[in-house]
C-alpha cells in the first residue's frame, strides 16, 4: 500500500526535522570537573579539571627529576597523581563540542608534578594565559601553588610563563588553588583564588605575570564570604559585581554554589544565598561553576560539574550547562539543572 502525505504534513515533518537538538547534560564524555567557560575567537571554550581515578598509562618519562622527586616525597590521593594535564573543549554553539587534548601538560611546567586543577583563561594582546593550581600544597615552603602558562592559541599548547608559581604561599589562610582571572571594564585584571575556606583577590600586572599592590598598599585582600569553601568566580552586570563560590564538601551531596553582590571588584559583598544545589531527580554534588554572557545580550549560561545519582566515587564528575537568569532587582534565580541541556546558541558574528 502506498502512503500519501499532504503538502501540509510534509511541511510539518520538515519543520520538525529542522528543530535543533539540545546539548544533553553531560555535555561531553568523560569525568571532568571545575569547568571554566570562555569566549575566544568566535568559539566557546571550556577548560576543566581532569577528574578520573582509573589507571592511566605510565607518564613518568614526561617528568623531570625534580618532578619525580616531588611525587616521591609526598603521599597524594591516587587521582591527584594522574592529574598532570588539562584537556579543553571548544564549540560554536554550546551543543557540539570538540576535544583538545593536553592543552597544558606538566611536561611544560617544570615545578608542577600532580594535582593540576581548576584552570582559568584570559586573552591579552593576542596571547592566551592559563592560570591553574598544582601540587595541592599544605603549608608554606612546599613547591606548588598557582601558576600561569601562555600560548598563542586558545587550544594550546600552553607553556609555563614565569618558571615558578605566581602565588606559592598561604596568605590570609587561603590555600593557593582555584584561580579565577577577571578583567574589569577599565582593563585592570584581578585574580581571585583560595581554598580552605578563605578567598583572596589580588591585582595582576599589565603583562599578567606578577602580582601588584592595591592603591592602599595592600597586596592580598581577603574577601571571604560566609560559607565559602572554594571555587570563586566573578561577573559584572549592570554595574554590580557578583562574587560566586562553592560551599560544602567536594565529594559530598552538599556541594553547591552561592553568591553575593557588591559595588566593586573587592566588595564589600552582601551574601544573597544559593543558586545551585543537588536535585535528587537529576544529579548530586553540583558546584565549582563558571558563567558566560553572550556578547551584546543579557543572556547568561552557567557551566558546572555534578555527580550522577548512581555514582559513589568522589572523582566521578561530569560537565553540564544550563541557563542562568536574573530577577528584575538584579538577584539571581535558582538554577534549574536539566538532563536535556541548552539549545544551540551560536555566537553573534
Amino acid at each position: 500500500m502506498r502512503l500519501k502525505f499532504s503538502t501540509v504534513a510534509i511541511g510539518a515533518l520538515c519543520a520538525l526535522a529542522a528543530v535543533p537538538a539540545l546539548a544533553d547534560n553531560p555535555i561531553v564524555k568523560g569525568w571532568y570537573a571545575d569547568p571554566e567557560i570562555r569566549v575566544f575567537d568566535g568559539q566557546y571554550w571550556i577548560y576543566p579539571t581532569y577528574s578520573d581515578d582509573y589507571k592511566t598509562p605510565d607518564r613518568s618519562k614526561h617528568f623531570s627529576d625534580a618532578q619525580k622527586q616531588l611525587r616521591e616525597n609526598k603521599m597524594v590521593r591516587p587521582s591527584y597523581g594522574i592529574q598532570t594535564f588539562f584537556n579543553a573543549f571548544s564549540s560554536p554553539d554550546l551543543v557540539h563540542w570538540t576535544k583538545h587534548e593536553h592543552v597544558l601538560d606538566v611536561e611544560n611546567v617544570s615545578w608542577a608534578a600532580y594535582a593540576v586543577w581548576a584552570p582559568s583563561a584570559i586573552e591579552k594582546d593576542g596571547q592566551y594565559y592559563l592560570f591553574f593550581g598544582a601540587n595541592d600544597i599544605q603549608k608554606d615552603g612546599e613547591t606548588g601553588g598557582i601558576g600561569v602558562a601562555v600560548s598563542d592559541d586558545p587550544g594550546g599548547p600552553f607553556k609555563d610563563a614565569i618558571g615558578k608559581p605566581l602565588i606559592s604561599a598561604f596568605h590570609n589562610g587561603a590555600q593557593p588553588i582555584d584561580p579565577f582571572v577577571f578583567r574589569d571594564d577599565d582593563g585592570q585584571v584581578y585574580l581571585y583564588y583560595g581554598g580552605w575556606q578563605h578567598c583572596n583577590v589580588v591585582r595582576l600586572s599589565d603583562d599578567l605575570r606578577s602580582v601588584e599592590t592595591f592603591p592602599d598598599g595592600s597586596t592580598f585582600k581577603e574577601i571571604t564570604p560566609p560559607g565559602y569553601v572554594e571555587g570563586s568566580f566573578v561577573i559584572k552586570r549592570k554595574g554590580v559585581y557578583y562574587l560566586m563560590w562553592s560551599e560544602g564538601g567536594w565529594t559530598g551531596p552538599d556541594y553547591s554554589v552561592a553568591y553575593a553582590m557588591g559595588p566593586s571588584p573587592t566588595g564589600p559583598f552582601k551574601p544573597m544565598g544559593k543558586i545551585l544545589t543537588q536535585d535528587f531527580e537529576i544529579a548530586r554534588g553540583a558546584g565549582h561553576h563558571s558563567v558566560v554572557n553572550i556578547p551584546g545580550t543579557d543572556d547568561w549560561y552557567i557551566a558546572y560539574h555534578r555527580r550522577p545519582l548512581d555514582e559513589t566515587k568522589g572523582e566521578h564528575r561530569q560537565l553540564a550547562i544550563d541557563r542562568m537568569n536574573f530577577n528584575a532587582d538584579g538577584t539571581i534565580r535558582p538554577v534549574k539543572m536539566t538532563n536535556e541541556g541548552v539549545k544551540p546558541r551560536p555566537l553573534p558574528q
